[in-house]
């Protein structure tokens, strides 16, 4: 069984004000992240991490993004279960937006 950790936009939102660079990955659908994504964020759709997961770097933390959580919930399991050190942003981009 695959575990991962999770973060709130607020501790996303602080780390980043503090100078922090994680790798941040929206897997939202093109049409989602045209309406805005998290500076400095990736894009791969959740229906390309399968073939993609291979671009993503395992010796860091990878901070998972979605629009309410789930979809990179998702994800995190996934690359978890590949040996990747993840994190998902609880709340998504609806919970972002609120800060």
């Amino acid at each position: 069984m695959s575990s991962f950790a999770t973060i709130t936009p607020a501790e996303l939102k602080a780390r980043l004000d503090g100078g922090e660079r994680p790798l941040m990955v929206d897997v939202r659908e093109d049409e989602e992240v045209a309406q805005g994504m998290i500076a400095g964020a990736v894009h791969i759709p959740l229906g390309l991490i399968g073939e993609r997961y291979n671009e993503l770097p395992t010796s860091q933390e990878i901070i998972m993004i979605c629009r309410s959580g789930g979809r990179s919930g998702r994800a995190c399991e996934f690359l978890s279960a590949n040996g990747f050190n993840v994190t998902n942003m609880s709340g998504g981009m609806l919970a972002w937006e609120k800060l």
